[in-house]
């Protein structure tokens, strides 16, 4: 369900659920971590989904039956790709929505095609965020319009998600891995320990 590869110095971490809309279980999110701990040399990271939707966010049959909503493997694959050194981009294919936030929020850069929709329904399922998001989210796009996604329930589009700060490019479909790729570029020809000191400059 997670697929990785491998070209020189670039690692592709791939959601391939897209047949239940890439929701995310337990064995997803550590191979995530696990994958992206695992790196070794790369230099730049793209998470991507096959598909339409890049996540649907928790598989709601682990949530009733395995307490999915409160794992810690949340926090273990959100901050496994935070504390990568190098240029994480997250390269949304398509809608992010619930816990799936988690990991595109944890990305140097998101980048999603013309029909993603972005929507966090927390409040209306009576279901508290993963720990890290209100925080990382905050910090995109200010308090009050994270309270507007969290509490307000609002469902943004790719232009007003563009807008606000929340991703910073929209790309067609057709186009979005090969620009993904093309920003990859001068992190990948860079002395890795160049692309990490860059990186740790820069807040959050």
């Amino acid at each position: 369900m997670i697929r990785t590869a491998r070209d020189g110095r670039l690692l592709t971490v791939t959601l391939d659920r897209a047949d239940k809309a890439n929701a995310l279980t337990a064995a997803m999110l550590a191979a995530i971590a696990d994958a992206v701990a695992g790196a070794g040399d790369a230099q730049v990271l793209i998470l991507t989904a096959e598909g339409t939707v890049f996540s649907a966010g928790a598989d709601l049959t682990e949530v009733r039956d395995k307490g999915l909503a409160t794992s810690p493997l949340w926090t273990r694959a959100a901050d496994a790709i935070a504390a990568f050194p190098g240029l994480s981009i997250a390269a949304l294919n398509g809608t992010l929505a619930g816990g799936a936030f988690a990991l595109a929020l944890a990305c140097d850069l998101r980048l999603a095609v013309p029909g993603a929709t972005f929507f966090y329904p927390v409040m209306r399922l009576g279901r508290r965020p993963q720990p890290q998001d209100p925080a990382r989210l905050a910090a995109l796009i200010g308090p009050a319009r994270a309270k507007l996604i969290l509490m307000g329930g609002a469902r943004l589009t790719a232009d007003q998600a563009l807008a606000f700060g929340l991703i910073d490019a929209v790309a067609p479909g057709s186009e979005l891995i090969p620009f993904a790729r093309a920003l990859a570029q001068d992190a990948l020809a860079a002395d890795p320990a160049h692309v990490t000191a860059i990186k740790r400059m820069v807040p959050g």
